[in-house]
């Protein structure tokens, strides 16, 4: 599948897109269904959330700071 000429590259490259067909297969759904869920849905939203929870966390720390 891949060819950038790097070899660890192409195969960890094909690794992950075995693992996504394979995904695809046990739950019914294509190659490209399962990448819209990964990359346009799961993953930004994983991103906001992750920079929600570090917003809250800097601001907890703000506060605690502040009490001394």
């Amino acid at each position: 599948m891949a060819n950038s000429g790097i070899s660890w590259i192409d195969w960890l490259y094909d690794l992950a897109v075995y693992g996504l067909y394979d995904s695809a297969a046990l739950l019914g759904i294509t190659y490209e269904e399962i990448n819209v869920w990964l990359f346009c849905i799961a993953w930004p939203l994983s991103m906001g959330l992750a920079a929600m929870w570090v917003y809250l966390l800097k601001r907890r720390i703000r506060t605690i700071e502040s009490q001394r």
